[in-house]
């Protein structure tokens, strides 16, 4: 894997830039890649083409993949900002939105800002390390500690009898 990600990365970072037109969202793509690549090495078929055009085209799919996502995501946000919200009345609240959100709460301080980010104001991991100027790769592990300890929690709060 190293080998192929020595041989490639480069010219994947710059596709994946060039279709993007941001280096940090192209290295955050680049690296799903390579990832998906290792996991799903036993896809590879030679009959349908070389090494270089399954990794090639898997960064330009996946960024054109991130893109549509993005366009998407901005649609929705302009529609719902739209759309006048209405209001839950006192108590209306679902069960489930309790939960999360003491869940929430109970995370600390970095990884409850991650997620808030991430799943409130719909930022992307890219995103939210250059608003917080921090690492990608800090942000990916908060968010990632942040969603195992929301999965056990609600686990466990769905358990628990009341």
């Amino acid at each position: 894997m190293s080998q192929l990600y020595e041989r490639y990365s480069a010219a994947a970072l710059a596709t994946a830039t060039r279709v993007l037109g941001d280096r940090v969202e192209a290295e955050d793509v680049v690296q799903e890649v390579f990832v998906r690549i290792w996991e799903r090495a036993a896809d590879y078929d030679t009959g349908r083409g070389s090494v270089a055009a399954w990794v090639m085209s898997s960064i330009r799919n996946a960024s054109i993949d991130r893109i549509r996502r993005r366009d998407a995501q901005r649609r929705a946000v302009d529609a719902s900002a739209a759309e006048p919200r209405a209001q839950p009345e006192k108590g209306e609240f679902p069960e489930d939105l309790k939960r999360v959100n003491a869940a929430v709460a109970q995370l600390p301080p970095d990884q409850r800002q991650a997620i808030e980010l991430a799943y409130f104001e719909g930022l992307s991991q890219s995103e939210i390390a250059a608003r917080l100027k921090q690492p990608l790769g800090t942000v990916k592990t908060r968010v990632r500690l942040a969603m195992q300890k929301l999965r056990a929690a609600l686990a466990g709060l769905a358990e628990v009898p009341e």
